[in-house]
């Protein structure tokens, strides 16, 4: 099965003559450089471009177009060379794109000669560059491995071959661009446009997606912690590229957003550039008595309507998830320039008294209240003309999540989402998963999907400890959540026992929807409860058989559980690297695990930590998953030796808590958790069509 990657993750190569292939929205440049350990290029020889298409082990095409292959035989490149970097441009001069952002993401997928899939990619969140690293092949310990690496360059080519090291980056851009140009007769036009409705483009596997360093809804970065993959931030998902998702979507919005002026003269639209929807192509006009109800509906100012799946991507979920994307980045934009321009209003009174007040004719008297009341008066303009602005674009947003929130699939849908009452086990594995909303305080009502992209490459960790509510904000953004709070925290700030059920019940809602959202047998789920204190919650996960049996208590149920998920991890890791998964004994279960661990550190000793650790930093590569349900302060005792263990995971909370920090233009995001609206039977029922379909397979 092709392994989907995120940027950064890496994936095991079990052969060394692999081809690469690469698929993009218009004519690209295909090259790969060979560097030593660090990635530097020893000369020009390094390259492999349409200008010199061959090089020892390498072959890429002689002209730019929308699909790629490239040859590597990795056995006979040089001993010098340890990683073999794909690089994509888009050409200058022949009338086609001149930024990724401005068609779908371009995707690269690793196969066999015979085409069998080994990993794609497909590198999203690029903006107004030019050029891409996508993905590279690397060599640790005489090992193969590819990376997504998705690292793009506003100023091209030359930019691209100068920071691996090349003196001569500009000579070669210009030959490469001269060798694309002889072959410019013959570059293969991009494909046809998708029928609605199509979930992959022809000849390719399932549909991949983007990667999480656009902030996946999340692009936050815990303000305590590291950032959640894929708010990268990229806030972000969330939450990127080198240079993090939210610069290179505010360098895209710097040009390519804005309205051009009128030729004629008109008026110039200031409505917000990304919040008009691509029209519908045009219906036939409509007969005579046609009723009005039946024209294409639009907005009061004749704009069209927001539509669900209103972005690029090659199947439904894809342009879903870059459309919640794109609400994402605009609410960030929309509320920092709200607040850049409250904060120059305010800047400008104090300035203004300061100046009124260092005047002795004006302190006193009717002259200074009319000095200070002007200067009030401006201030207050400033403030309401930023807030109008503010509402027309969360009006916008707001009309686009009603029609979006819907629309959206299991894997990306709120648990009261009608979409679960339809709901039938998937014979696909997802490319992401709503990990909870965030919002502003500027509009509580609007709720932006949290998403991160899977294979999870981070573990996570539900922050039980009473400090988890104690960042929730306060006022009206706090009592909102509260409201949508089971019912011992509706009455105020919970107890330390009341909070750690909930933080358990966050774990088994998200270990509930990674079951549902994966076909049957794909995923599976084991917990460590040293205490035996997490029953009532684990009951839903017992009761459907997702989970054999309540887990054993004390020292010994840690130690079966971890000693079974380390054998599989070394089992497997071994397997690919000696190229014998057929060797892996009968009884090994190959699905994705998801380990949860409930009251860490409770019951652990120096061992346990130790493998712990180990399957932090190992499972994700060979699909063992971790989710710690804990209270950082109860392991203190153990001094920093588990500091890196908490950076490593994605801390989220068992209640709204204002604690994802947005790196790109420094929101502090309220985080919501997932839960089920308060005595639903959802998950319940979902657990029970998933037994049933497990069952009849």
């Amino acid at each position: 099965m092709t392994a989907e990657l995120v940027r950064g993750q890496n994936h095991p190569l079990d052969r060394t003559r692999v081809e690469i292939r690469v698929a993009a929205g218009g004519p690209v440049v295909a090259g790969v450089t060979l560097g030593d350990e660090q990635g530097r290029l020893s000369g020009v020889e390094a390259v492999a471009h349409p200008g010199v298409p061959r090089r020892t082990g390498i072959e890429v095409p002689r002209q730019a177009a929308a699909e790629h292959r490239i040859a590597v035989d990795l056995d006979a490149l040089s001993a010098t060379v340890h990683r073999v970097s794909v690089l994509l441009a888009l050409p200058t001069g022949i009338g086609g794109l001149t930024a990724f952002g401005a068609a779908a993401a371009p995707s690269v997928t690793v196969t066999g000669l015979d085409g069998t899939g080994i990993a794609r990619y497909t590198i999203t969140g690029l903006g107004a560059e030019s050029a891409v690293v996508a993905v590279e092949l690397y060599r640790r310990q005489d090992i193969w491995k590819v990376r997504a690496v998705g690292q793009g360059y506003a100023d091209g080519l030359p930019a691209m071959l100068r920071d691996q090291g090349l003196p001569q980056a500009a000579e070669l851009a210009a030959e490469i661009e001269e060798a694309v140009g002889r072959g410019q007769a013959r570059a293969v036009p991009a494909p046809a446009p998708l029928a609605a409705g199509r979930s992959e483009r022809p000849g390719a596997g399932p549909a991949a997606a983007p990667a999480q360093d656009r902030p996946s809804p999340a692009p936050a970065t815990a303000a305590d912690g590291p950032a959640p993959s894929g708010a990268g931030a990229g806030a972000g998902s969330a939450a990127g590229t080198g240079t993090g998702a939210g610069a290179k979507a505010a360098a895209g919005a710097k040009a390519g957003d804005l309205p051009p002026a009128p030729a004629d003269g008109g008026p110039i639209d200031y409505r917000h550039p990304r919040r008009r929807s691509t029209p519908a192509p045009a219906a036939p006009a409509p007969s005579a008595g046609t009723p009005p109800s039946a024209a294409a509906p639009t907005a009061p100012d004749g704009s069209p309507l927001p539509v669900a799946g209103d972005a690029a991507g090659w199947s439904m979920d894809e342009r879903l998830y870059n459309q919640v994307w794109g609400m994402f980045e605009d609410l960030a934009r929309s509320v920092a320039a709200y607040r850049s321009a409250a904060d120059f209003a305010e800047s400008r009174l104090e300035q203004e008294l300061d100046r009124a007040l260092a005047d002795p004719r004006s302190r006193l008297g009717t002259a200074g209240e009319a000095v200070r009341a002007t200067a009030r008066d401006k201030h207050a303009t400033l403030v309401t003309q930023a807030r109008a602005a503010l509402d027309r674009d969360l009006a916008q947003l707001m009309a686009e999540s009603e029609v979006v929130e819907p629309a959206l699939p299991p894997a990306f849908a709120r648990w009261d989402n009608p979409v679960w009452q339809g709901y039938h086990v998937p014979q696909e594995r997802p490319m992401a998963l709503r990990l909870g909303d965030l919002h502003l305080p500027e509009v509580l009502d609007l709720r932006i999907p949290m998403l991160v992209r899977l294979p999870l490459e981070r573990g996570l960790w539900i922050d039980s400890g009473p400090d988890s509510y104690a960042h929730g904000g306060s006022g009206p953004e706090r009592d909102i959540g509260r409201r949508e709070l089971p019912g011992a925290l509706t009455d105020g700030p919970p107890d330390e026992s009341a909070l750690r059920g909930l933080a358990m019940e966050s774990a088994v809602a998200i270990a509930a929807r990674l079951l549902a959202i994966h076909p049957a047998g794909d995923f599976a789920v084991q917990v460590i409860d040293p205490g035996g204190t997490a029953a009532p919650a684990l009951a839903p996960l017992v009761e459907s058989g997702a989970l054999p049996a309540f887990p054993l208590p004390g020292a010994k149920g840690v130690a079966a559980v971890l000693e079974g998920l380390t054998r599989r991890v070394e089992l497997v890791q071994m397997a690919v690297r000696h190229r014998a998964a057929d060797a892996l004994p009968a009884d090994l279960d190959t699905a994705e695990q998801l380990l949860i661990v409930h009251d860490f550190p409770h019951g652990f000793d120096d061992r346990a930590l130790t493998q712990l650790r180990y399957l932090a930093d190992e499972g994700p590569a060979v699909g063992v998953h971790l989710m710690l349900v804990a209270d950082r302060a109860q392991s203190r005792e153990y001094g920093p030796v588990l500091d890196p263990l908490w950076r490593s995971l994605l801390r989220i909370t068992p209640v709204p808590d204002a604690h994802l920090a947005d790196p790109w233009v420094g929101h502090a995001w309220t985080y919501e958790p997932p839960l089920a609206p308060k005595g639903s039977q959802v998950v319940r029922q979902v657990l029970d069509r998933l037994a049933a379909a497990r069952r009849a397979s």
